[in-house]
């Protein structure tokens, strides 16, 4: 049940139910809302790809932080690590079905953002 607001007899302001755990919005945005996160997913969107391109792809992003929000993306079941069979051994990694629901969604975000903070304030 979402908290609400109520107001008493003297107009003054009580919460109802409040929230005892983040809600959605909020777990979602634990999950999805880090810096870099929804690049990395978008980058993995169509294929595997290897950590170091993945790095070239996040430009601005070093690769130790790509590399804590993998961990953090793999640890909620958005993407998989695969150690390849190559010489020096490399990993790369893609989306997984669970990962490529939140697509639709950055998406919207991009277009959001395009449109919507793109042109002056007021």
């Amino acid at each position: 049940m979402d908290a609400r607001v109520e107001r008493d007899g003297r107009g003054r302001k009580t919460v109802v139910e409040a929230c005892a755990e983040p809600c959605a919005i909020e777990r979602g945005m634990r999950v999805l809302g880090g810096k870099w996160t929804g690049s990395i997913l978008w980058h993995l969107q169509d294929e595997p790809v290897r950590f170091n391109d993945l790095a070239r792809m996040v430009g601005g992003a070093s690769k130790k932080m790509i590399s804590e929000r993998l961990k953090h993306l793999e640890a909620h079941g958005l993407v998989e690590r695969r150690v390849l069979d190559t010489r020096p051994i490399g990993v790369a990694y893609g989306i997984t079905s669970r990962g490529q629901t939140a697509l639709r969604f950055l998406d919207e975000l991009r277009r959001w953002s395009e449109r919507e903070l793109t042109r002056p304030v007021g």
